[in-house]
């Protein structure tokens, strides 16, 4: 009796995961593309997903990156060409458009309250399966990933869910159907380790291309993940935020080098306001702060410091 109730019991919780990836499935699902692109006589391709009735599309930088002309399939089988509008190889992300209206767009949610354990699930068109759903968690959060542009990006998502080339670009969802990363990268010959761009940073970036083509940010040259503060220094400091930027890296020859920065410091504040992770960074180095000194606080401890740093363009 207990053993049947057992098998009861572990039939009830397979049947919730399943029910739980079929909705997020279903719900994200119209929303993904198939992009075939071609550079000369060469031809690759990825995926990507809808975020606007008005047909733009979210996807990742290397796959459209200086494409020669570009096709979406939309998910009722239509193919339409499209143009960049905007592409950030420094994310990872860009944006594209299909000259079509009344499209289904997915719906976006909130990178920041993910945590480690997460069901999630990856939608994409790997090798050309269109489509092609997989499933696992949130492995970890607060990775560096290196871009091609050779910029490291910061407060990557590691997740189990099985990724492969053509998954590049497509949404990866959690059990609500809400989009909480871009897919982006595999470890090869790993198994079970592969990598999306949180969606809070690829809304901002989608959005500076949207409105001007190209995002023209600060660079301090600083690797970081975000951490929790302990309370006892919140307190103690007066801190308004629970978390901050822990500095884990220093580029050369950077505006960080030249600071006061060094790896280890947590970085609280940044030009006066509380930065409580690396996305709240990267959306204060806008370009008016580009070649103007910006006040630094810093935990290096238990001590609070004061230093300053002058962000330059990223080029």
């Amino acid at each position: 009796m207990v053993l049947w109730g057992m098998l009861e019991t572990n039939e009830e919780l397979l049947d919730a995961y399943s029910k739980a990836v079929v909705k997020a499935t279903q719900r994200t699902s119209p929303a993904v593309v198939n992009i075939e692109v071609r550079h000369g006589q060469t031809r690759g391709g990825g995926s990507g997903f809808i975020f606007t009735a008005n047909g733009y599309i979210i996807t990742n930088s290397h796959v459209v990156h200086k494409a020669s002309a570009i096709t979406v399939s939309l998910a009722d089988g239509r193919k339409l060409a499209a143009d960049v509008v905007g592409d950030d190889p420094h994310t990872d992300i860009a944006v594209i458009r299909v000259l079509e209206d009344h499209l289904t767009p997915a719906i976006l949610g909130n990178s920041q309250s993910i945590q480690p354990g997460e069901l999630v699930v990856a939608i994409g068109n790997p090798y050309g399966f269109q489509a092609s759903v997989t499933a696992g968690v949130i492995s970890a959060l607060g990775r560096t990933l290196r871009s091609q542009s050779g910029r490291l990006i910061d407060s990557v998502i590691q997740t189990d869910a099985a990724l492969n080339p053509g998954n590049s670009g497509g949404p990866l969802v959690n059990s609500r159907g809400e989009v909480i990363g871009v897919n982006s990268a595999v470890i090869l010959p790993a198994q079970g380790i592969c990598f999306a761009i949180p969606i809070n940073t690829a809304k901002y970036v989608a959005g500076e291309l949207i409105r001007q083509g190209k995002i023209r940010r600060g660079y301090l040259g600083l690797a970081g993940q975000d951490v929790p503060l302990p309370q006892k220094l919140r307190r103690h400091y007066g801190l308004s935020q629970d978390k901050g930027i822990l500095i884990i890296g220093i580029e050369k020859n950077s505006p960080a080098r030249e600071s006061d920065l060094v790896e280890g410091d947590i970085l609280v504040h940044f030009d006066g306001l509380p930065v409580s992770g690396v996305d709240e960074l990267h959306r204060l180095l806008t370009e008016e702060r580009i070649g103007r000194t910006s006040g630094l606080t810093l935990l290096r401890g238990t001590q609070k410091i004061d230093s300053a740093v002058t962000p330059s363009e990223i080029t």
